[in-house]
């Protein structure tokens, strides 16, 4: 579906527009401030372009639609040839009509195009002389940029000096990746500044910077290889001739960083319906990306097509940009919630003017911890930028600081438990309730008695609320001390109810140390890792003498983590003292302990048992729907399985991902996972793979 634009009446609001959208553009390309979020620009731009179809008399001279973006911000460094913008498409049906025009311009079908992800960055443009890095240049209005090569040292990417002493330019985005937005704002607001809305903002103002007190780094991803002044006439006829994904390689070989190193490298494909599948697979990847993207780019890819296309004054008509979704937007922050979980964590949640991002209307989002509402100073009332990518929960990146009013307000944190009143643990990011569990008794009893943990049926929410008021159960090990007498007494609670109950909590006494150790719910693990502690230590008894040094042995531990997982162990030594005594198992079955190690193939390592099954020393990742033996079995247990076979379970792809066994309706996994080269495997080609270690 084409994205609509924004609707323009009559020429004064048509001249309001253009207003608005100049102003935006010089705002975002001086310095990452704009008014606008990238999807009501792109809204606005398009409904300027309508109307001036409809009135090419009355086209303003200022208009942005025949300019090169960020035309507004003046340059005094001539760039060797134009450095343009692309022009848009928003659909396949649009792509597919432009494919259409270019074929005729041409005269013939494209022979090859190339398709590489749309960074979220800056443009500019490099340029080595003999090899070295000497200047940088932004793209201005694309006849010539600003001199920003005060830069140079501080951008990942581009080498000082290139792998051989050839004079060149390489052109490509400048952004900063998640960890660098990060830090860039940890050390902006450590200097007193206000932070960054979002890492393009970061990165265009950041790159303008001059003189600053403290330096931040960005990463250059190249998209372009020409030929300047003196670069020699053989290497200029060389570059000329040579197809885009050839330039790609051989900047890659100079050392210039290009998408080849992601796991969305730039591909060629033979026609239309590739390229469009190869905009699917990027577009179902882009939420597991370090770094931002709003498009794809897709190009002619030999040099002969792009010479017999040629370009406008704007945008070249061989390469286009099909722009994906927002995934961030600008509103306001109403109101803070402060919710207290189930292990007694206080979380802040950010209640928003609704706004709707990529297809879903956003009201809630996550704002971490009372320490990063700071560190951002948040203040209710502010706009800010709100980021959401494919099922990823809401987040608030920033405030837009440039839109305050003045009428913003401090966000008040709370100086008592919300839920209990009673007091907070602020020694951590995450504040928590002094109460930990039994502040929330209802949620932490809930999730234990869960499919996943302990699968007691019969005790659900209402039947735990009815529990705690009754003044029966005070904490996880009570439930396994109720008598048939107490229940009967409840409400609603008849004999047979009772006796299925009774029989329900007495299966889950002989559930596996794993899920035990999961029911209990310390924080910093999960299902998986509470499978990869108890197969590590076997026992309870061996899991509470482990020190830091010994908890860091299981795989996936890191040294921040052990420490609080070994003190929340020492914390629960009472409420674990009691689910023993009341005859709950606390061994893993089939693991001897100490379990002797071994090293993996990748360099990890896992215990002797597992070493010898069929996943020994692999990464597995399950998605999509699993038919034929698996069907029945919940993703849980699916990694149950994975992990009594030698195995890994992971929920996400990654290079270190060995087999993913890929289902009905599998997405972008599977996408990822072909663009890695991961081994694949269907529901019955795995089963039968771990046949011996299905139940």
């Amino acid at each position: 579906m084409t994205t609509p634009g924004a609707v323009i009446v009559d020429a004064a609001s048509y001249a309001q527009a253009v207003e608005d959208a100049t102003k935006a553009s010089a705002a975002y390309y001086a310095g990452g401030n704009s008014v606008l979020d990238d999807d009501a620009y792109d809204r606005l731009l398009r409904g300027i372009a309508a109307w001036e179809a409809g009135h090419p008399d009355q086209v303003l001279p200022e208009s942005p639609t025949g300019k090169v973006a960020g035309g507004a911000v003046e340059g005094d460094v001539p760039h060797t040839v134009a450095m343009l913008s692309l022009d848009n498409v928003f659909s396949p049906e649009e792509f597919t009509a432009w494919t259409a025009s270019l074929a005729r311009r041409i005269g013939r079908d494209v022979a090859r195009f190339s398709v590489e992800p749309k960074l979220d960055g800056l443009a500019i443009a490099a340029r080595y002389t003999r090899g070295r890095l000497t200047r940088l240049i932004t793209r201005g209005d694309g006849t010539a940029g600003e001199d920003v090569s005060h830069a140079i040292g501080t951008i990942e990417g581009l080498p000082a000096e290139l792998a051989e002493p050839v004079t060149v330019e390489a052109r490509g985005e400048v952004l900063m990746t998640a960890l660098q937005f990060e830090y860039a704002n940890t050390v902006r607001t450590t200097h007193g500044g206000a932070p960054f809305a979002n890492p393009r903002g970061a990165s265009a103002g950041t790159l303008r910077a001059r003189e600053r007190a403290y330096t931040v780094p960005m990463t250059f991803f190249g998209y372009g290889l020409l030929p300047v002044a003196d670069t020699g006439t053989q290497l200029a006829d060389r570059l000329g001739e040579l197809a885009h994904s050839d330039l790609m390689t051989l900047a890659g070989e100079l050392g210039v960083n290009t998408t080849a190193t992601t796991a969305v490298p730039g591909i060629t494909t033979d026609n239309v319906e590739q390229a469009l599948a190869r905009v699917r697979e990027i577009a179902a990847l882009r939420a597991e990306l370090p770094f931002g993207i709003d498009g794809i780019v897709i190009k002619a890819d030999l040099a002969a097509d792009q010479q017999t296309a040629g370009s406008g004054s704007r945008a070249p008509r061989w390469a286009i940009a099909y722009k994906l979704p927002a995934v961030e937007k600008i509103t306001r922050l109403l109101e803070v919630e402060w919710n207290v979980g189930r292990t007694g964590i206080i979380a802040p949640r950010g209640v928003l003017e609704p706004v709707e991002i990529d297809g879903a209307t956003i009201t809630y989002a996550t704002l971490h911890n009372p320490g990063d509402i700071t560190r951002r100073d948040l203040r209710l009332g502010d706009h800010v930028m709100v980021h959401r990518a494919g099922d990823v929960i809401p987040r608030v990146e920033a405030p837009v600081a440039h839109l305050r009013t003045g009428d913003e307000q401090p966000i008040a944190f709370p100086e008592m438990c919300p839920r209990c009143g009673a007091g907070i643990d602020t020694s951590e990011q995450r504040w928590r309730c002094v109460n930990g569990r039994n502040c929330h008794l209802v949620a932490a009893l809930s999730y234990a008695a869960g499919r996943d943990q302990l699968d007691i049926e019969g005790l659900g929410h209402t039947r735990v609320v009815q529990l705690v008021d009754a003044g029966l159960v005070k904490d996880l090990a009570d439930l396994f001390t109720l008598t048939r007498d107490q229940l009967l007494n409840l409400e609603r609670m008849g004999a047979t109810s009772t006796d299925n109950l009774l029989t329900a909590i007495g299966a889950a006494k002989e559930q596996p140390l794993s899920r035990v150790l999961c029911a209990l719910g310390v924080r910093g693990t999960g299902r998986s890792m509470s499978r990869r502690i108890a197969r590590h230590f076997a026992t309870m008894d061996n899991i509470r003498a482990a020190d830091a040094d010994a908890m860091r042995q299981v795989d996936g531990i890191g040294t921040e983590k052990a420490p609080s997982i070994v003190a929340e162990l020492a914390e629960l030594a009472p409420l674990i003292g009691k689910l023993a005594a009341a005859g709950v198992n606390m061994t893993e079955p089939g693991v001897t302990p100490p379990a002797p190690r071994v090293d993996g193939a990748d360099g990890s390592t896992e215990s002797a048992e597992a070493a010898g099954g069929p996943l020994a020393g692999m990464t597995v990742v399950v998605t999509g729907a699993m038919t034929g033996v698996l069907e029945k079995l919940s993703r849980n247990q699916m990694n149950e399985l994975i992990e009594r076979a030698g195995g890994r379970s992971s929920s996400s792809v990654s290079k270190k991902t060995s087999l993913v066994v890929a289902g009905e309706g599998a997405g972008s996994k599977r996408a990822k996972a072909e663009t890695l080269g991961i081994r694949l495997a269907t529901p019955d080609e795995f089963a039968a793979l771990v046949a011996e270690h299905v139940d």
